[in-house]
This record gives structure tokens, C-alpha cells and sequence, in this order.
């Protein structure tokens, strides 16, 4: 060690696990680890003059320029005091309150939990896929023929006359334009009852379940629950400690047991226009029992309209909202299935005396944003793009399952029925009870095409429905036969499961 550096006490240790070896942790990072490390530990103690910035570059080998880099970055964060001509002194720091012995982490338990019990379940019985596009992915929409164009120049057009207020931290409800053309759109094709003072607009579904699992139930409280049915609300509701009471699903919709209607929930989510995954349509009778189940009950309906923009044949029943004579139906709809999931835009529709108190939860927990795409997709739909867009879509979507239906057919004939095949960017194919239709899907993945089981969707340990979801949404029709003569391949090689009429 050169004398000069010497005369600073600097401890040994700094010049001996300095590595200048190619390869090795680069400079500045080293020579920061150390430093920091030894005033951390009181090796370096406060108070200590560091070593000039050429002198110990000299005896480290290094440039002057990273030395200075170092000890401006210690500096910055307390470690040391510098003053123009007066030297770097090691800063008191304060001291720790817990020092480490030898051999601690070693004594740890193996697998020491990182996550709360709430947690740990919550990310065990995650659901989400992996794969969001490609076939057959359940649920994504054909996003390359979205209407950039027109978007890209309506977004000039809104950026041109931005506000502040537009730019700052969102409060309230959401854009008030596109609270309007929300409601003025659910008027006219889904009969949903309402105002533009009603509309809560969200960064989609997920939030809007959160919200209202957050403002209307505490832990414990029962939440009836389709099954099979959504994963999604099933995780959200999990997650804030409420009670889930799996309901069966017939061809009408939810079907309670007597069982289940002598002990009210505190909320029903239900998904009556095209129920999720199993494309059931709730018949008006049902719709009719569950309105007045829920009035006597004072039990909350969450309705989630997710596409009933897309039918094949049948125009959709109206929305349950506008059958409700008591507001107790909270109404769920989403852009991400008519536009492109990214946008992350969602609403809700409450009955009045909610407004205000979700409005006020909104701003407090989230801090909302998303203004500036608010005051596009309000233009969207007030120049009548939206509507356009819908039209063109629901033609595509119609020649795309049309197509899957055809190669289902061609495969396995009349063999494995086609559930809930009229509406939606989805259908089910149906296995035997007896097949595990996750191995299945498992190996359907593995020769490059997405499903997933249906059995994933159930909640119910008795419940033998089995089955595959396609989505066809995101699949060109010219690409379905093909990509379906794939998975068929995969159905086929479990021919000791399933048996074909063809």
C-alpha cells in the first residue's frame, strides 16, 4: 500500500476485496459495496477522513473520475460529508439495532413464508392465464382491427385542448362525457335503466369487483358464486375474506338449492346475459325468482354484462338492471372485450344512493387516472365509432365461430357436444365426466395451442363437468381448421377416453 494512502487509516480490507480480475463487478459498484458496507458496520468509523480521490484510485488501479463518482453517491445518501477543500469524512451513521451472528440465515427454516396466509392462498389458487393471445385463447378479441386511425386522430384532437385538470390526478366518477355516452349506449341496446349520474367508470371489471367487495361486505359475509363460473371475482372476493358459496348453473341460469335459499347471502354474482363459461342464458322466469330473492333478502345482485355485444342469431334478453323495481342490481360492463384489453377501462351503473360513497372510495383508494383515454373513447362513442366497430366485429366473431363449429363437427361429428355456442368470443367442447380434462389441456399446450378446462372454473368438489374452452375471438378464420385439426390430434390420442362417431 503506497505511504501517502497509508496516513488515511484506511482498513486493508478495501484494497484486498477490490477485484480488478476481467470480468468482475465493475468498478464503481465494487468500490461503493465496500465503502458503504464498512461505514454501515463501523469498520469505517464517523468521523474518519477518506482517502483523496487520486490516491486511492492510484493504489486501486482505477480512473480518478470513478473514485469522485463514489464519493458523490455516498454523499448523496449520508454516508459521508465532503467539503470543498476540507476532505470526505465517514458520516455518523445510526447505529443498528440488530447485528447479525454468524451462522443466522443459516438457522432459518428452510422455507421461511414470505407471504401472509392470505397471500399464499390467494397466489395458490391464481387463475389467470399465462398465455393471453394466440388459439384458442379463451377471451381475447381480435385487437388488429381496431380502428387505430380514427383513435390515433381522436387522441390529437383531445390532446389539443387538454386541461390541467386532465393531466392532475383524477377525482370523482370518471370523464363526464363518457359517463354519458355510457349511458346513453346502455339505454339503447341494453335496456339498462339509468343515468349518466349513476356511471362510475373503473380501470376494469377487476377493479369494479374490488370496489364493491371493499364498500359493501366485511370479511365473512356470503357471496353466492356461478359454478363454474368466473375466476376472477371468485379471486377478488377470496382475497377480502368473504364467505364464497359455490351455486349450480342449469340451463336457466344460477340454480340455488333449497338449501342455499334458506341462508340469504350478502351479494350474488351472476352473469345472466351470457353466464361465464358456460354461455347459459338466464331465462326471464329465473331473472324474475332472483330480483325478488333479492329484494326480500336485501342482498346485493352484481350483474356482469362482459359481451353480450356479440350474439349469433337471437338478439340478447335485456339486461337484468332493467328489470330491478328495488336498486339492488349493481350492472358490470367492460370495453375490453369490444375494444382491446389494454385499454383498461371498465364502468359501473349503481343504484343511486351508492354513487357518491363509490365516487369517493374510487378517488381514495386508486388515485384514478386514465383521463386523457376517458376523453377519447368518450368521442369514440358519441361520434358513433363505437357502434360502428360493434357491427363490423359481430361479423367477423359470427364467420369465426362458425368456422370452429364446422371443424368440431368435421373431427368429432356429433360426438362431444358444443356448449353455450351462441353468443360470445367462446365456446366449451364437452368431455366425458370421467376424462381430466387439465391433462388434457396440458398437452394440448404443449403442441402450441392455448384452452383451458372447464373443470378450472368449478368450485365444487362433486362436480363432474368437464370440458375445453375455445376462444375464437383472436383466431383468423382462415387459421381455425388448421390450428383445430392440432388440438383435435391431442383429443384424439386419449382415443381410450374418448370414443369418435366418426
Amino acid at each position: 500500500m503506497p505511504q501517502k494512502l497509508q496516513a488515511t487509516a484506511l482498513p486493508d480490507y478495501v484494497l484486498q476485496e477490490f477485484d480488478r480480475t476481467a470480468g468482475a463487478e465493475p468498478n464503481h459498484r465494487q468500490l461503493y459495496r465496500i465503502l458503504q458496507r464498512g461505514i454501515r458496520e463501523s469498520a469505517l468509523t464517523a468521523g474518519l477522513r477518506l482517502p483523496p480521490s487520486r490516491l486511492l484510485a492510484e493504489a486501486l488501479g482505477i480512473a480518478r473520475n470513478t473514485v469522485v463518482h463514489v464519493y458523490e453517491q455516498l454523499a448523496l445518501e449520508g454516508y459521508v460529508r465532503a467539503g470543498v477543500g476540507r476532505g470526505t469524512f465517514v458520516a455518523a451513521v445510526a447505529p443498528r439495532l440488530v447485528h447479525p451472528t454468524p451462522g443466522a440465515a443459516r438457522r432459518l427454516p428452510a422455507r421461511a413464508p414470505l407471504l401472509s396466509r392470505r397471500g399464499a392462498h390467494l397466489v395458490d389458487e391464481a387463475r389467470a392465464g399465462r398465455a393471453q393471445w394466440g388459439a384458442f385463447t379463451p377471451g381475447v378479441p381480435e385487437v388488429r382491427m381496431f380502428p387505430a386511425t380514427v383513435w390515433n386522430r381522436l387522441h390529437a384532437k383531445v390532446w389539443r385542448s387538454a386541461t390541467p385538470q386532465q393531466l392532475s390526478y383524477a377525482t370523482g366518477h370518471g370523464d363526464a362525457g363518457l359517463r354519458d355516452a355510457v349511458a346513453a349506449y346502455l339505454q339503447g341496446t341494453r335496456g339498462v335503466v339509468c343515468t349518466p349520474e349513476q356511471v362510475v367508470i373503473t380501470s376494469g371489471t377487476q377493479q369494479s369487483l374490488h370496489l364493491i367487495a371493499q364498500l359493501l361486505a366485511d370479511p365473512g359475509d356470503a357471496v353466492w358464486l356461478e359454478d363454474p363460473g368466473y375466476w376472477g371475482a371468485r379471486g377478488v372476493f377470496r382475497a377480502l375474506g368473504l364467505k364464497l358459496v359455490p351455486v349450480a348453473v342449469d340451463a336457466e341460469g344460477l340454480a340455488p338449492s333449497p338449501q342455499q335459499l334458506r341462508e340469504p347471502p350478502l351479494a350474488i354474482f351472476v352473469s345472466p346475459s351470457h353466464q361465464y363459461p358456460s354461455g347459459a342464458l338466464m331465462s326471464h322466469g329465473r331473472r324474475r325468482q332472483l330480483l325478488d330473492y333479492a329484494a326480500a333478502h336485501r342482498a346485493w345482485i352484481v350483474e356482469d354484462d362482459y359481451d353480450s355485444e356479440f350474439r349469433y342469431g337471437a338478439r340478447p334478453l335485456p339486461a337484468l338492471q332493467g328489470l330491478d323495481e328495488h336498486g339492488r342490481v349493481i350492472y358490470l360492463g367492460t370495453f375490453s372485450k369490444t375494444l382491446f384489453p389494454s385499454l383498461r377501462l371498465a364502468y359501473l351503473v349503481l343504484p343511486p344512493d351508492l354513487v357518491d360513497a363509490f365516487g369517493r372510495a374510487l378517488s381514495e383508494l386508486y388515485r384514478e387516472g386514465q383521463t386523457m383515454q376517458q376523453a377519447v373513447l368518450a368521442r369514440f362513442l358519441a361520434e358513433g365509432h363505437y357502434a360502428s366497430h360493434i357491427r363490423k366485429m359481430r361479423a367477423v366473431y359470427g364467420a369465426r365461430h362458425d368456422a370452429l363449429i364446422a371443424a368440431i363437427a368435421r373431427h368429432f361429428g356429433n360426438t362431444l357436444p358444443v356448449i353455450g355456442g351462441d353468443a360470445g368470443l367462446h365456446l366449451v367442447l364437452g368431455l366425458p365426466a370421467h376424462v381430466d380434462d387439465d391433462v388434457i389441456a396440458q398437452q394440448i399446450a404443449r403442441a402450441g395451442i392455448t384452452t383451458r378446462p372447464l373443470s378450472l372454473y368449478q368450485m365444487r368438489s362433486g362436480a363432474r363437468d368437464r370440458g375445453l374452452l375455445l376462444g375464437y375471438g383472436a383466431v383468423p378464420e382462415d387459421e381455425i381448421a388448421t390450428n383445430f385439426a392440432r388440438l383435435a390430434r391431442v383429443v384424439l390420442a386419449n382415443g381410450h377416453l374418448i370414443k369418435t362417431s366418426g
